[in-house]
């Protein structure tokens, strides 16, 4: 992962995410929202984290949030090898959706749909790091299952933004990734009723649902109950120490 490809995701989220950088000439002279710019050179790759447990463990500096992103991109990397096919579907089980979820609530908004784009850009680029060790255009994006990469952009950022309000240090935090995975399927669901359309034949939304929705609840599930328990747990350890040395 290099550090042009890590800027070009957060500044592409710096320009989606531009309304929080308006100001407000109500109050006589401009008043900014957030003291967070994107039009710097390291103002964007700095200050992107707040109120999250990444940034009580690391600083929130460029360098610490480049190594972040390269992080969680290999994660995401490793649960893709996590992979099972079914015979009837053409969406494989991964632990994609854990670690989608837990980089949401442990980075925050901004620098987790930042590593989301990331990580879309190596596979892209022909990395290995799709499901079943694939890469490429044709190995992930363009694949039946390529709604649900995009997916994991959307999920990630607002996984985050609850997490930089605090949802994080309970187990209430499983609302919201429950709202992030459900979000997930949508394009997921979408891109794979129209590749059947386009490479096979239609099929109605129950049979996209039979292939692409109810053979992974169980297991998704699984994964947002384990994530949800993670992340406050490491609040938990965390406030401990600090309390334990005052």
């Amino acid at each position: 992962m290099s550090e042009p490809a890590v800027r070009g995701a957060i500044w592409l989220v710096c320009r989606l995410d531009a309304r929080d950088s308006v100001p407000n000439h109500g109050a006589g002279r401009a008043r900014w929202r957030r003291p967070f710019t994107c039009g710097g050179t390291m103002s964007t790759l700095s200050a992107l984290r707040t109120n999250t447990l990444s940034a009580r463990l690391v600083p929130d500096s460029w360098l610490s949030n480049i190594v972040l992103v390269a992080g969680g991109t290999a994660l995401m990397a490793i649960s893709a090898r996590f992979s099972h096919q079914f015979s009837f579907s053409t969406v494989p089980i991964t632990g994609q959706t854990f670690a989608v979820l837990l980089i949401g609530a442990l980075y925050g908004s901004r620098l987790a749909a930042a590593t989301m784009i990331a990580y879309l850009a190596e596979g892209a680029a022909g990395l290995p790091v799709f499901a079943g060790g694939h890469g490429g255009i044709y190995g992930g994006i363009a694949t039946p299952s390529g709604g649900f990469l995009f997916g994991f952009i959307v999920a990630a950022y607002v996984v985050g933004w609850f997490a930089e309000r605090g949802w994080d240090r309970s187990r209430w935090i499983m609302l919201p990734m429950l709202l992030g995975n459900a979000i997930m399927y949508v394009p997921g669901l979408i891109w794979l009723h129209q590749q059947f359309a386009i490479v096979h034949k239609p099929i109605s939304w129950s049979t996209t649902l039979d292939y692409g929705l109810w053979p992974f609840v169980a297991g998704d599930l699984a994964k947002l109950v384990a994530a949800s328990l993670a992340v406050p747990a490491g609040w938990s350890i965390v406030e401990s120490f600090r309390i334990g040395r005052r």
